[in-house]
This record gives C-alpha cells, sequence and structure tokens, in this order.
C-alpha cells in the first residue's frame, strides 16, 4: 500500500544520498538539489565506525536515500552477502537513532521467486539467490529501525538498469549498446528469446525524486511494465549503433525464462510518469561515454 505524506510535490529539504558514486546514485545527485552525496570515500559503511561517521553528517529532518549495495558482479558468494548485510547492519543502527523525515531504501526484484509472473508488490518474496536474500534482509532491517523512530520508509525493487555510465556490464543492454559501437558484434544466450524489463536509469532518478517530493512511503516495482526480448534488445542496440552490426545466437545450456511487472501501483502512486522507450534511452546512452 502506498502512502503520499504529500499529496502535492514539495521540495524533500536535504536529501543525504549513500552510494552517490554508484550508477544509480550518480545520476540521482546530478538531478537533486540540496543534496549531500556521500560515498565509500567519505564514509565507508562496512566499516563499524561509519555509525558514528554517518551520524555525524545527517540531521533530524534529513531524507536518506539507501543506494549502495555491492553487486552480483563484486561477487555472488556468502562472504559478499555478509558485507552488504553488514552495510544494512550499520545504516539500520543511524535509521534508528536519527529522525528522518523520510527513508527511500533501493532494493531489487530478486526478492521474487524466479517463477513469479506478472511480478507484483503482493508477489511472493521468497528469493533464490544470496544478492535477493541479502535485499530482503536489509529491506526488513530498515522498516525496523525506522519505527522506532518513525521515519516513513520507501522501499523501491528494480529491475534491471542500463544507461551510460553503468560499471556493471552485465547482459542485456548496456553490454549489447558497447559491443555494436567497439565490435560491431552482439552474442547472445540462445537466440535472445527470454523477456525482460529494462529500466533506464533516468526514469529510475525521476521516480526517486517523485517519491521525495511525496514524502511517499510503502513498497513499490520500479519497471516498465513492457517486458522484450534480449533478441529485440540487441536489434535495438544495432539499430542505435548504426552500420553494420553482427547478431550472433548460440547453443543454449538452459530453459528458456521469462519476466513480467504488472505496473498499476505504479501508475496509480504516479498517474501522469512516463517512461522512456528502449529506443530512446539507447540513444541517449550512445551520446555519453561507454
Amino acid at each position: 500500500m502506498i502512502k503520499h505524506y504529500h499529496s502535492q510535490p514539495q521540495s524533500p529539504g536535504r536529501v543525504v544520498v549513500l552510494g552517490a558514486r554508484g550508477f544509480l546514485g550518480s545520476t540521482l545527485v546530478r538531478r537533486l538539489n540540496n543534496v549531500v552525496p556521500l560515498g565509500s570515500a567519505e564514509v565507508n559503511l562496512l566499516e563499524p565506525a561509519s555509525v558514528e561517521k554517518l551520524r555525524g553528517i545527517v540531521r533530524d529532518g534529513d531524507a536518506l536515500v539507501f543506494a549502495s549495495a555491492l553487486t552480483p558482479d563484486k561477487g555472488k558468494d556468502t562472504r559478499t552477502t555478509m558485507k552488504n548485510l553488514a552495510m544494512g547492519e550499520h545504516v539500520a543502527a543511524v535509521v534508528e537513532a536519527v529522525k528522518f523525515a523520510h527513508v527511500i531504501y533501493i532494493s531489487s526484484d530478486t526478492v521474487y521467486e524466479d517463477d513469479a509472473n506478472p511480478v507484483r508488490e503482493s508477489s511472493c518474496a521468497s528469493p533464490t539467490t544470496l544478492y535477493g536474500l541479502m535485499h530482503l534482509m536489509r529491506e526488513r532491517m530498515i522498516w525496523v529501525a525506522a519505527q522506532k523512530s518513525a521515519a516513513p520508509v520507501m522501499v523501491l525493487r528494480l529491475c534491471a538498469m542500463y544507461g551510460a555510465g553503468d560499471t556493471h556490464n552485465s547482459y542485456g543492454p548496456n553490454r549489447f549498446l558497447r559491443a555494436a559501437l567497439k565490435d560491431r558484434q552482439i552474442s547472445l544466450f540462445g537466440q535472445g528469446e527470454e523477456q525482460r524489463d529494462h529500466l533506464y536509469v533516468a526514469d529510475c532518478a525521476r521516480l526517486i525524486d517523485l517519491c521525495l517530493q511525496h514524502r511517499t512511503a510503502g513498497t513499490l516495482n520500479i519497471a516498465t511494465g513492457h517486458a522484450v526480448s534480449f533478441m529485440d534488445v540487441a536489434k535495438t542496440a544495432a539499430a542505435v549503433a548504426g552500420g553494420e552490426v553482427q547478431i550472433k545466437g548460440q547453443t543454449r545450456s538452459g530453459s528458456v525464462t521469462h519476466r513480467h511487472f504488472d505496473i498499476t501501483e505504479t501508475i496509480k502512486a504516479f498517474p501522469s510518469f512516463r517512461f522512456t522507450p528502449l529506443r530512446t534511452g539507447l540513444t541517449e546512452a550512445a551520446k555519453q561515454p561507454q
């Protein structure tokens, strides 16, 4: 259930962004006014000392965006999971002690079962990966801590994102565009039959900004509601790159799986919001350094 504490958009005041040097965080920081960007150079959330350091920076009445995590490209093992949980523990300690006006936690759609189709906010949160389990646990850490300080909490569960500046280079739009521009060739798993939703990072930043302006609380999936096959993504990336780009399939080792999102709750919460079409987003990304 989504609740807007501000029915009309209002300036959120000062916004502290954790993970401000990351793919999403840096995009969000460029969009916001009166922002305090914090990366690991300023506050290393892996260290217990980060609790007191962060408490010395934040103020009562601030909004907090927790967008810091070690993503799967940094490791999918137990050690990486425990590091992420330690970060969650340290941030939760600060959330419990400070009277934040608003807390936004950036989570992932990996908290849902793999076979949830379509994915809704009411879908069973039963992760099959350590990364998904970590996010679900950190969500709960922040909820519990915020109950003690009476801060409204917004959990945003994101599908895969793309856009310039992405450092993950995971299978999908970013990798395809870079391969098309550099190698003039895109490689697919199988024939790219799987259908997935792809979120433009600038759209995600716009939605976070709207949540801040409305002081929105609850849980919301962030996806476009329009799943496309990886073959279609590859063709779009090739068209954006221009010239001749070869798209190569290969023998498939696993089964074909799809993931679709029902974005009814997003439409109800922000009825005037429109997502950027994939080709438009890739065209904008192609104009920036890869």
